[in-house]
């Protein structure tokens, strides 16, 4: 039984983590419904994507708080977050660190929206945007009003961001 177990662990990563695994198979693609998940959030409230159904929603997904990348991103979209109210929509962001770090960063960085945690990292592998290893891809997704994905953007290197008027553009189109 042991040797089954082993081999079955071995098997399982092998496929995921070699060079055969694709996870792009796994994304979810514009005109996918994105799936529902509640997470606790900042301020220490419990965040539903359902209740977001009527208005659009800019779903960020960072790999980590205070990294120089994340915080650049992250007070990018907030400056502008005054821009993204004006055409209705949210703007939510998921990582997989704790409440505690969420709300230090926030306040360091005057985060001006709700920023989740995803500490098992369930709602990152059903949105399909955990690397190979486990790590957060950053990526992002724009949601319509009935929770459709109209716009989808997955990096694999993480090194750069999405900028925020491609990300008012996105959202200014379910305008029309």
């Amino acid at each position: 039984m042991t040797t089954c177990r082993t081999y079955f662990r071995i098997s399982i990563f092998q496929t995921r983590y070699s060079s055969h695994w694709r996870p792009e198979e796994l994304e979810l693609k514009v005109g996918d419904r994105a799936p529902d998940f509640t997470l606790k959030g900042t301020p220490d409230v419990d965040y539903s994507l359902s209740s977001y159904i009527g208005e659009p929603v800019v779903l960020v997904f960072y790999p980590e708080d205070h990294t120089p990348v994340c915080t650049a991103q992250l007070r990018s979209y907030s400056t502008s977050l005054s821009e993204f109210t004006d055409l209705g929509a949210k703007v939510l962001a998921i990582s997989p660190q704790g409440i505690e770090s969420h709300e230090a960063f926030a306040f360091k960085n005057q985060i001006g929206f709700p920023l989740l945690c995803d500490e098992d990292k369930s709602v990152a592998e059903q949105f399909g945007v955990l690397g190979p290893l486990g790590f957060y891809r950053r990526s992002v997704f724009v949601l319509d009003r009935d929770g459709f994905i109209c716009y989808a953007k997955v990096t694999r290197a993480g090194l750069t961001f999405q900028p925020t008027e491609e990300l008012l553009e996105a959202v200014t189109k379910l305008q029309r």
